[in-house]
């Protein structure tokens, strides 16, 4: 075993022209009042990793272009189709006109494991403020509520690490039942 040159790792990617033509994860996720620049970042990465159909960025969720997204998405915010609403609410309304189901990612009286949740494609997957989660009147909009389990002392994962965990669950759904 030796470890592959960047050069060898990056021959075997896609061009981002040749990724504007791929046919992307019929999943969504909604970007509510996320404070960091840094965790927005990484969720373009992550999408970017996952194929995400669309990142709907909302609240006081910062918008590229910006220097410090940038630096942690390493560019993926150019290949990644996103849009921005100051309306969660509105796009969140919007999805559900369309048959879209809303999934949040937040600790409510019904979530169950993000493992076993009984998801139907296609979906969009909510994500809150990295202190205060969810707006509650968002919760309204959702038809399910997941959270991934936690075996420490702490309650939740950082919200960027949560979004890459939970797309890799849905690529891994999505996957099994469509191969």
């Amino acid at each position: 075993m030796r470890k592959l040159a960047f050069e060898e790792i990056h021959s075997k990617r896609p061009t981002a022209a040749e990724i504007a033509e791929q046919r992307r994860h019929p999943f969504s996720a909604l970007v509510d009042n996320v404070r960091s620049l840094h965790n927005v970042g990484s969720i373009f990465r992550s999408a970017d990793a996952t194929l995400v159909e669309h990142l709907y960025l909302c609240g006081i969720t910062a918008k590229p272009p910006r220097d410090e997204i940038r630096k942690t998405s390493l560019g993926a915010e150019e290949t990644v189709p996103w849009s921005y609403s100051a309306s969660a609410a509105d796009v969140l309304a919007e999805l559900k006109r369309n048959g879209v189901q809303i999934v949040a990612l937040e600790h409510t009286n019904k979530s169950i494991d993000f493992n076993r949740a009984p998801y139907h494609f296609p979906l969009c997957v909510v994500l809150g403020n990295e202190y205060l989660g969810i707006q509650e009147s968002l919760l309204d909009f959702c038809d399910i509520a997941v959270e991934i389990p936690m075996f420490g002392i702490k309650q939740s994962l950082n919200v960027s690490v949560a979004f890459g965990v939970m797309m890799y669950e849905l690529v891994r759904q999505w996957e099994d039942h469509n191969f």
